[in-house]
């Protein structure tokens, strides 16, 4: 039976292990924590992450978790319109919690898997002609392939790949969910969606689920999501909140009351930090097998097109669909090359798009912000069009 460590407990760590273990993989997952756990926040899902889940069979979960996220236009911080809601076209995103998604990869994960936690991986071993291994300092573990799912600072990629470092983007973001039993009252006309823009400050809400309705919404609520020019803050959840009602304090209704209705508990600070360069190859050969990078190990990127977990599932689906039929030897060995062709590229491509959404929608300065707004009718459509194209495009290989 083929073998495979993965390293690290996130979006794409479990999304490939459970991937891997349904199709004969025996899998070792190892994680830092000391439980395999979620975020009590929510994720946005644009097309291509919802191709990657139903390329991974997980589609029937994710169709009773998922709630569609309606066209929400832009605004400015005083409430006047940059761009009116649209209809939607086929780059609508859905929302998720993402303790509901969590639950649907642990169901998936599969029979020939084992679990370890609390375990830092410190050691990476690539010798030639023997299979990849890693440990850390009391055990080591070893396989036909070893996938580094284990986030911007993965000590993996930093042996593999030195040169590629996780250096500031210069925006924090931080992602909540107000569960309905807390959430404010708003008026019936008011459609919960859309994104309100000022300088170098956006907030975004969203409805996750029905309020009252039962079954997966009991996690429901209202999502919301800011990003902030700055790093990120090293103080507590209650010094942060508060720090996010002082920024966002006078913008129009409703987001005083949803941050008012915000409890530090719910705060999840984003990881604000972008790889630079991205790594010249994400797999690497060794004996039988190898290495290969994935999801924020790989191209950790700005928050501004919220795109972190839909390429972590995207590289998660087409490595499950390259390895599949792969021997390992010069099948597998080919198989990563081909990995690290596919998905190299689209990162670079995606992350081009971030980029420039970010400088449409978080600029900083109030002389810059003052003349986005005056050129936006003309220039916002074709950047953000653009960036849900390249978003929506992407579709998993044949297996």
């Amino acid at each position: 039976m083929r073998s495979a460590v993965v390293v690290g407990a996130g979006v794409g760590g479990l999304a490939t292990a459970g991937a891997l273990a349904r199709t004969g993989w025996r899998v070792t997952l190892l994680e830092r924590g000391d439980r395999l756990r979620a975020d009590p926040a929510a994720l946005l899902l644009w097309p291509n992450a919802v191709a990657a889940l139903r390329s991974l069979g997980l589609g029937a979960g994710l169709d009773a978790i998922a709630t569609p996220v309606p066209a929400g236009g832009l605004r400015r911080a005083d409430g006047q319109w940059l761009a009116q809601p649209a209809p939607q076209g086929a780059a609508a995103p859905v929302v998720v919690h993402a303790e509901d998604l969590h639950d649907t990869f642990i169901a998936g994960l599969g029979d020939h898997i084992e679990i370890r936690t609390g375990v830092a991986v410190r050691t990476v071993q690539a010798r030639a002609g023997e299979r990849p291994a890693v440990g850390d300092g009391r055990m080591t573990w070893e396989a036909d392939l070893v996938v580094a799912a284990d986030g911007a600072d993965s000590a993996l990629r930093s042996r593999l790949a030195p040169q590629s470092i996780a250096v500031s983007s210069g925006y924090a973001a931080w992602r909540a969910v107000i569960p309905w039993y807390r959430a404010p009252k708003l008026p019936d006309d008011l459609v919960l969606a859309g994104e309100t823009l000022g300088g170098g400050y956006r907030f975004l809400a969203a409805s996750l689920g029905q309020r009252g309705s039962s079954g997966a919404s009991t996690r429901g609520g209202i999502y919301w999501t800011a990003t902030v020019a700055g790093a990120a803050r090293p103080e507590s959840k209650a010094t942060q909140l508060t720090l996010l009602k002082r920024w966002f304090a006078g913008w129009h209704a409703p987001i005083s009351d949803l941050l008012a209705a915000t409890e530090p508990d719910d705060l999840v600070q984003q990881d604000g930090r972008q790889l630079r360069p991205l790594p010249s190859e994400l797999a690497f050969p060794c004996g039988p097998g190898g290495f290969v990078l994935l999801g924020d190990a790989a191209h950790a990127m700005p928050h501004h097109l919220t795109q972190g977990a839909g390429l972590a599932l995207e590289d998660a689906a087409t490595l499950k669909a390259l390895v599949l039929p792969a021997i390992p030897g010069p099948g597998l060995n080919a198989a990563l090359a081909a990995y690290s062709a596919a998905r190299r590229p689209r990162a670079a491509q995606v992350g081009k798009q971030t980029q420039r959404v970010g400088a449409v929608l978080a600029p900083r300065g109030s002389l810059v912000t003052r003349a986005r707004d005056r050129a936006f009718g003309a220039l916002a459509p074709r950047v953000l069009d653009k960036a849900a194209e390249v978003a929506a495009q992407w579709q998993p290989p044949a297996a």
